[in-house]
């Protein structure tokens, strides 16, 4: 995996993002300092989900050769007693039995990122100069 960079932006909280050649802007919402000229922290945390949802779907329907037109996925996070609860819903879209829409949601269960945030997580701090 590219490593992610982040160092200061423009404005009071933006942060300039870099992972290879791509970059892109994370911010934080007017009403907490933040001039909103990117995506905050959490919802970067909520893509991540969807995103990896999706593909994970994806994926699987093609292996199975399952008529999945769409996977449309939705994640909310909200902060509950020091406790982040994530809400997604899946639309799914294409000609698919009771069956195939049940295997899609546990397969949905199993992507990468749902399992990283799950499961243990671990951060290792390092001051480096």
């Amino acid at each position: 995996m590219r490593k992610v960079v982040s160092q200061f932006g423009d404005g009071p909280l933006q942060q300039k993002l870099q992972t290879g050649d791509l970059h892109f802007l994370s911010d934080a919402y007017l009403s907490n300092g933040g001039q909103e000229t990117g995506p905050t922290p959490h919802e970067y945390l909520g893509a991540a989900l969807a995103a990896c949802t999706s593909m994970t779907l994806k994926m699987y329907a093609g292996r199975k050769s399952m008529h999945l037109e769409n996977a449309i996925v939705t994640v909310d996070i909200e902060r509950v007693n020091d406790v982040e609860i994530f809400t997604r819903e899946i639309q799914l879209q294409g000609k698919l039995s009771e069956e195939e829409k049940n295997r899609l949601v546990e397969i949905a269960n199993k992507c990468p990122i749902h399992k990283a945030l799950a499961g243990e997580v671990q951060i290792k701090t390092q001051l480096v100069n």
